[in-house]
């Protein structure tokens, strides 16, 4: 399906990127994944009601949407830009009203990727590269915090993934990859049209 007969069946607006760059170079310009990417990500990557993913950078609320209407699982989405946060509580409202599902399955929070507070029911976290690696280590360590508290699977799914990240992961946490899911069409003139998924190895004791 292309960009705009997505957002028209989910009666949402999500397909514009943001214009210009962020004053603060920890992070970066956001553009929503490609419908393209979501619908080969999620052919292979399944998700239960159950689980309740986290959307660092959500912009407009495509991707928590359209997991929630494939998979009626719970989704948060995080975003720091005041102007994306109210279009992603828009989004949320118009989708609730045409398809009539659980509105209480959707959260957005308008905070900071490092300040938002990991629930212990969130154990699937996505990222579209939306800072920089800083900020990325205080959100995994958050996350890993979190479960010390409660011992749970957690994975990362990781989209247009910079190289910092993939060196702090492999190198300095317990995160190990998972999957590898190539987006045909678009991997094979940039190798980063692809999605990582890692998962956290957890140890017995």
């Amino acid at each position: 399906m292309a960009e705009k007969t997505y957002d028209r069946l989910l009666d949402i607006d999500t397909d514009d990127e943001q214009k210009g760059f962020h004053k603060s170079f920890h992070y970066h310009r956001y553009e929503p994944t490609p419908y393209q990417g979501l619908e080969q990500l999620f052919q292979h990557y399944k998700l239960t009601e159950s689980d309740r993913l986290v959307d660092f950078g959500c912009g407009k609320g495509r991707l928590p949407i359209f997991v929630h209407y494939l998979f009626h699982t719970s989704v948060v989405g995080v975003e720091m830009d005041h102007l994306f946060y109210e279009n992603a509580v828009k989004n949320r409202t118009s989708y609730i009203a045409k398809t009539k599902r659980n509105g209480n399955q959707i959260i957005f929070h308008h905070c900071l990727a490092e300040e938002y507070p990991i629930n212990q029911a969130d154990n699937c976290f996505y990222f579209f590269n939306p800072f920089s690696v800083q900020i990325f280590m205080k959100v995994v360590r958050n996350i890993l915090k979190s479960v010390e508290k409660r011992n749970r699977n957690v994975e990362l799914i990781l989209y247009y993934a910079a190289e910092d990240y993939l060196y702090y992961l492999h190198n300095q946490t317990s995160f190990v990859l998972k999957e590898e899911v190539k987006i045909n069409g678009l991997y094979e003139q940039n190798a980063n049209e692809r999605f990582l998924i890692y998962q956290l190895e957890r140890y017995e004791v």
